[in-house]
């Protein structure tokens, strides 16, 4: 068990490894303003939820199947988001998030545009919804 912990720590950054350990807003949102989810090609589900202030994120929750690393992307991701508006946070790319992570191992890649696509997609649901154009 040690051994295998003591690999975990190699693949991924300390801040990956407290990121997946202890998740910062990792929950369905009851009433969310909008809401995004996708099924990645990897088998992982993202789903992300967001409460509004106008146009401004004021709460950001996420919630996935996926182990460490999607668990560390939901819950970076929701953490870079909070006070930004719409069109900021649909800026992010998976570069800025993995970079905010300290870095993904490359066949982890997925887990960052899981999360970056999966909050794009709310964005676009909540423009929909809302008649916002981009």
């Amino acid at each position: 068990m040690e051994q295998q912990k003591e690999s975990t720590q190699v693949a991924y950054s300390a801040r990956v490894i407290e990121e997946a350990a202890h998740p910062k807003n990792m929950r369905r949102m009851s009433d969310p303003d909008a809401r995004g989810i996708i099924h990645g090609c990897c088998g992982d589900t993202m789903e992300i939820y967001l409460r509004l202030d106008g146009e401004w994120i004021k709460e950001a929750t996420f919630m996935t199947d996926g182990h460490e690393s999607a668990i560390a992307c939901g819950s970076m991701l929701t953490t870079m988001v909070r006070g930004r508006s719409m069109e900021e946070a649909g800026k992010i790319s998976p570069e800025e998030l993995m970079e905010a992570l300290g870095g993904l191992p490359e066949a982890k890649h997925h887990c960052a545009k899981l999360t970056v696509n999966t909050l794009q997609e709310t964005i676009t649901n909540w423009r929909a919804d809302n008649d916002h154009s981009p």
